[in-house]
């Protein structure tokens, strides 16, 4: 086996980020979790604000890191935390096992976020938390669902819209990305429509967390690289 057959195998990534967007995500995510802990601190009861969940620490990892992917945006960071934490606080007032409860939390909410078409990674901890959390955590039963958090998901999904604004690669939601690029992006592929895409991705029995417009973008720019530059003519 060969060095990039085992990295392959288990997953390791060939393609490195160059070091400017390592900055960005780095910066990104100490902004994005700082302004939950100061709005927090804002707006609620001190020993509430504590309660910050860890979940929203793996949302940070999506928004700034890789703000484009489908997990990241919206819908996905709302929809997946909301649905979540519910399941969650329900599943620790009528499960009376813990250990069913947890495990039960996570799998219904996988469950529900896929239902719902909100898959978010995160999610999965925030419906645990609400199981094996503290006692404080419990006693707030579905207020767990609005304090802490949406106000957590909404605080950390304005600091990454209004941070990847910044950087006019990154803009977010990917939404904000396509119209910035739709034109070049969709110059030479006159016959893939958006049908075409749900068509082929629904003969796929599996979740692709990659939009329409970057996997254009990734064919563009494998098949330029074996295009032959013309050759210059003299004058």
């Amino acid at each position: 086996m060969t060095r990039d057959e085992f990295l392959d195998m288990i997953g390791f990534s060939q393609v490195s980020m160059d070091h400017r967007e390592k900055l960005i995500s780095t910066v990104g995510g100490f902004l994005g979790i700082f302004g939950i802990f100061m709005t927090s601190l804002w707006l609620l009861d001190p020993d509430v604000a504590v309660l910050i969940v860890p979940s929203m620490g793996a949302s940070a990892v999506l928004l700034f890191a890789s703000p484009h992917v489908p997990f990241a945006q919206p819908w996905n960071v709302i929809g997946g935390h909301a649905i979540s934490a519910i399941i969650g606080v329900a599943c620790w007032q009528w499960i009376p096992d813990f250990n069913i409860a947890a495990s039960a939390s996570v799998g219904l909410a996988i469950g529900a976020m896929c239902a719902a078409r909100c898959i978010h990674p995160p999610g999965g901890a925030t419906a645990l938390a609400a199981v094996i959390g503290s006692e404080k955590l419990h006693h707030l039963g579905y207020a767990y669902e609005y304090e802490p958090i949406m106000l957590n998901a909404v605080t950390i999904l304005l600091v990454a819209i209004a941070f990847n604004w910044a950087f006019k690669w990154r803009r977010y939601p990917a939404h904000l990305q396509k119209q910035g690029r739709e034109q070049t992006t969709a110059e030479g592929y006159p016959d893939i429509k958006h049908e075409d895409f749900v068509y082929a991705l629904s003969h796929i029995d599996t979740v692709v967390d990659v939009s329409e417009e970057d996997l254009l973008e990734i064919y563009r720019l494998a098949t330029k690289r074996h295009v032959t530059p013309p050759e210059s003519t003299a004058a």
